[in-house]
């Protein structure tokens, strides 16, 4: 990482660390939503932008780590860590079986694939009432209390002290996603990426990366849930919807799907975006949509691909 780029990293940091000093509990639930989206998208791209695997589904295993973390907290614990964990392992599990047969095929087959295992899913939480609470969802899920070893409690009552939890969390889960793809294992999914028939001549079991891909992209969108569980109380059928699996996509396409820092950044500008349209027209789904086919369609490597070619360009 270039100087320049850590010192940036390092100011983007303490900026979040004393955002709860700074501005109402609106914009930091705004924060939060953004981090959680930067989860879900960031283990997307691991499949789609490294992989070169598109999902269509990946809302199935974000619903599953929201209900499976909100059943936990109500009925097993009342400690927040062991809450979130179970809820990101219960859906590490599910993307362990989907993933195995998912990665046996490639292209709209693989898309497709992913899809109905998605659908699935969210017939599961809207019939099975007696679990998951159907169309009414979930309610009634507590935000319970940070317990540590050794005697420690801290209250998570607050927004503002589930924020820190959440910024934690998350910079702890991308500074382990930047290891992986920077890694060997990270290298071998790019040549997948690239030309999986040379990649598999060389000996190496392309299904079996495949799938360990699927598996951890699963477990960044199980945790994205989880942490989503606590925060809003309640969690419904809405959040296994496929509409809900666009979300990681198009905050890949915004940002950037060949560079790491492409779903935070896009993350961001769908957040953001979102929420500046819809407090000025009624009609925002309209404009919303067409102010991002404008911004896929003008910088087609995302904006962060963008500055990266502009930035080349300039030296040039």
């Amino acid at each position: 990482m270039k100087p320049y780029t850590l010192i940036g990293l390092c100011l983007l940091i303490v900026v979040l660390m004393v955002l709860p000093l700074l501005v109402s509990r609106f914009y930091l639930y705004i924060t939060l939503q953004v981090l959680m989206l930067s989860l879900f998208a960031l283990g997307f791209n691991l499949l789609f932008g490294y992989t070169g695997l598109l999902s269509f589904g990946h809302a199935a295993f974000y619903a599953t780590g929201a209900y499976a973390t909100g059943l936990i907290l109500k009925n097993v614990t009342n400690s927040l860590i062991p809450g979130v964990l179970g809820g990101t392992l219960v859906a590490t599990l599910l993307a362990l079986i989907i993933g195995f047969f998912c990665v046996r095929h490639t292209d709209v087959y693989f898309s497709m694939l992913t899809l109905a295992f998605g659908m699935m899913v969210y017939s599961l939480a809207w019939k099975w009432r007696d679990v998951t609470g159907g169309d009414d969802g979930l309610i009634g899920i507590p935000r319970a209390p940070l317990q540590i070893p050794g005697g420690l409690s801290f209250s998570m009552k607050a927004v503002s002290n589930y924020y820190y939890f959440v910024l934690i969390v998350t910079l702890l889960a991308i500074l382990l996603l930047y290891t992986i793809v920077n890694s060997s294992f990270g290298l071998v999914l790019q040549g997948i990426r690239e030309n999986s028939n040379r990649v598999e001549f060389a000996g190496i079991p392309i299904k079996r990366y495949r799938w360990i891909a699927f598996v951890i992209s699963g477990f960044f969108a199980g945790l994205a849930g989880a942490l989503l569980a606590p925060l809003e109380n309640t969690v419904a059928p809405a959040a296994a919807d496929w509409t809900k699996s666009s979300e990681p996509i198009l905050a890949s396409l915004l940002g950037g799907i060949h560079t790491f820092a492409g779903p935070i950044v896009g993350s961001a500008l769908f957040i953001l975006l979102k929420e500046t349209v819809v407090r000025h027209t009624e009609y925002w789904l309209l404009v919303y949509g067409i102010i991002l086919l404008l911004i896929l369609l003008g910088l087609r490597g995302g904006v962060v691909g963008a500055l990266i070619q502009f930035k080349a360009k300039a030296k040039r």
